[in-house]
């Protein structure tokens, strides 16, 4: 009997915190991952959230850019993917109003570049879109679900709102197996330094080793569903597994102050949060989002999926990863 070949995934923005956990996942699962890597990032960092799961030697890099439909179409061609999770992009929301063209291009365009790579290529591959509940901004409602109108507030979510309705489109013209996922915000100990988490849960480790004595944040109020990105990628596989491709909120429920994220960190190590940490008006987005918080009823009905780590599990796991990091640094010298 010939032995049943693998699945193939391409992933774009694989050396990301998504991209490393959701190749982590598709290995256990018998996957062959290939990911698409810019050769333009810094050699000294590509890979490092692959090798702290330690998966980097068991996924394949392939050169490639979302801004390059050529390069795109190669890629598609010679990986012959069964399924396409995109989760390349500029991501960082502050950033997108300094770097508006660059996020349009990056986060908005990019998305359909790879749509019109697998349409012309690989028009069977099932395709994974990242969207963000940013696009919801100011939200007409709460809980958001599938249906709450969005309000982008950031050129960030501008950019992911085209890349969302591209994406819906590509599945409505073309009968492509294309889902969005409407993410909340997922953290983890993988989270770039950049994000208000990590460079709390970094301030953290830093203040309780000596090596600083404060954080300066932005807007201390305002609260965000926070779930971990372990669990997030599970549900884009879930997606991708269903018969009739279509978009899903993937949220806990549960909605946190950044004020409050602070409180459980500091409270990791013994230590009352209102005594190192500042609001910094010069942190202040220039349109704030206040609160977010998702209902993920339909992707808990549809695609059984629920979360599986609560905020103080994960808000623990990403202290203490920070702790170890600056203590191995300090060993070094």
């Amino acid at each position: 009997m010939a032995a049943t070949k693998a699945p193939v995934a391409l992933i774009t923005g694989i050396t990301g915190q998504d991209g490393a956990y959701l190749s982590q996942f598709l290995l256990g699962r018998g996957y062959r991952v290939i990911g698409l890597l810019r050769r333009s990032a810094s050699a000294d960092v590509v890979g490092e959230r692959l090798r702290w799961l330690g998966v980097h030697e068991r996924v394949q890099l392939v050169d490639g850019n979302i801004s390059d439909l050529s390069s795109l179409i190669r890629v598609v061609e010679a990986a012959a993917p069964d399924e396409v999770y995109h989760l390349a992009a500029q991501s960082f929301v502050a950033t997108s109003w300094q770097q508006p063209l660059v996020t349009a291009t990056a986060t908005g365009l990019g998305v359909i570049h790879l749509l019109e790579a697998v349409r012309i290529v690989r028009p069977m591959a099932r395709f994974y879109q990242a969207s963000s509940s940013e696009m919801f901004g100011l939200a007409a409602a709460e809980p958001q679900n599938e249906s709450t109108p969005f309000h982008p507030r950031s050129p960030y979510a501008c950019a992911k709102l085209f890349g969302h309705w591209m994406t819906v489109n590509y599945r409505e013209s073309f009968g492509m197996h294309a889902c969005s996922g409407i993410l909340f915000n997922h953290e983890s100990p993988l989270r770039g330094i950049e994000f208000v988490t990590r460079r709390i849960t970094d301030a953290v480790a830093r203040i309780h080793l000596g090596l600083a004595s404060e954080v300066r944040l932005g807007n201390l109020d305002a609260e965000r569903d926070w779930g971990h990105a372990r669990d997030y990628v599970r549900a884009m596989w879930l997606m991708l597994q269903q018969e009739i491709a279509g978009d899903y909120v993937v949220a806990t429920g549960r909605t946190t102050s950044v004020r409050e994220f602070c409180r459980l960190a500091f409270a990791e190590v013994g230590r009352d949060w209102a005594a190192h940490v500042t609001s910094d008006p010069a942190r202040l987005r220039p349109a704030e989002v206040a609160r977010l918080r998702g209902d993920a009823r339909r992707a808990r009905q549809v695609l059984g999926w629920a979360p599986e780590t609560s905020l103080e599990t994960m808000v623990a796991e990403m202290v203490e990863a920070d702790l170890a990091r600056h203590r191995a640094r300090l060993a070094r010298g």
